[in-house]
């Protein structure tokens, strides 16, 4: 299985040229800001979003310049929508360092992801088809964020609002820019399959990083163990396990999601184990994988498509 790092050194010299991009649009007059966004810009970042922009162009015949702007407001929405997370989740690490309001305070931290939000619609103005797309996106980012806020400690979430959430809060990003590489390459009619994919991808993306909440390890993957645990987060693992699990499981597991009960991880895992939940939860990241292979089996067959199919692969498959 290649590594995320090989997928990017498909596109030669493309990565150097977005984290230059990137650097460059990110200053400011303000020192405080500098100093965050250099600070989280270099905290290993795997900038998936900007690949499959640039994979997907790439695999349609675009090789302009505007593709580079396009994919660092991508990042730059994403990247604003962490540091506001983590301020909401009171969240103190990510990526095996502390989080920017760890390092920086609330305060700074909401700032520049304001900052960062405004400054990605400043790069992608002057094309209102972009524009339109980000908005969008944008916008049901935050009701994601909302909804998933609104669903903490709900035990009797369902699958399918499960899947409503993520939609909103992770694979509308992902579908908007895959939908900027149609719009790049000037290949409207592949708009739709483009988005797909990148909806389908989103899924599965967050599908299997809500199995590392429960399995992953920090050193591989930078994700703390039990996080969404402590944050009393109901994800499809405990979905899952609170259909299928005895009643004196669903019980104690009820107890340990509405305590918040980080040190009670290893019964949690021990019920996931015993219902299967794990597995059922990945099976169904690998069925969201495979959909979005299926979305680009129109594009032409080139070596940016298998890297496509290669990245559906390794969203599931990720280091554990």
């Amino acid at each position: 299985m290649k590594t995320i790092n090989q997928l990017w050194d498909s596109l030669g010299d493309d990565r150097d040229e977005l984290n230059r991009c990137i650097l460059q649009a990110a200053k400011s007059d303000a020192d405080l800001s500098n100093t965050v966004c250099e600070y989280i810009i270099s905290s290993g970042g795997k900038r998936i979003r900007p690949l499959v922009l640039l994979l997907l162009a790439r695999a349609m015949g675009y090789r302009g310049k505007q593709q580079f702007t396009l994919a660092a407001a991508v990042e730059f929405i994403h990247t604003a929508t962490l540091l506001h997370d983590d301020v909401v989740d009171e969240s103190q690490a990510r990526r095996n360092r502390p989080t920017a309001n760890a390092a920086f305070g609330n305060s700074a931290a909401v700032l520049v992801g304001d900052f960062l939000y405004t400054r990605a619609f400043q790069m992608i103005s002057q094309e209102l088809e972009a524009a339109k797309i980000m908005s969008d996106a944008t916008n049901a980012l935050a009701t994601g964020e909302i909804l998933q806020l609104m669903h903490v400690n709900n035990l009797a979430l369902s699958e399918a609002d499960y899947l409503k959430v993520i939609e909103l809060k992770t694979a509308v990003l992902f579908a908007a820019a895959c939908r900027f590489s149609a719009l790049l390459a000037e290949q409207p009619q592949l708009s739709d399959d483009c988005a797909n994919y990148g909806y389908y991808l989103g899924y599965a993306f967050q599908i299997a990083d809500d199995v590392l909440d429960y399995l992953g390890d920090i050193e591989q993957t930078g994700k703390n163990i039990g996080d969404d645990l402590a944050e009393s987060k109901v994800t499809l693992p405990i979905i899952h396990a609170l259909s299928n699990a005895s009643p004196a499981h669903q019980s104690r597991l009820k107890t340990i999601i509405q305590q918040g009960d980080r040190s009670a991880i290893d019964d949690v895992i021990h019920i996931l184990q015993t219902t299967q939940s794990i597995e059922y939860t990945l099976s169904r990241a690998t069925h969201y994988a495979h959909l979005a292979k299926t979305a680009i089996a129109r594009l032409p067959d080139t070596p940016y498509k298998a890297t496509l199919e290669d990245l559906c692969d390794l969203t599931v498959t990720r280091p554990q």
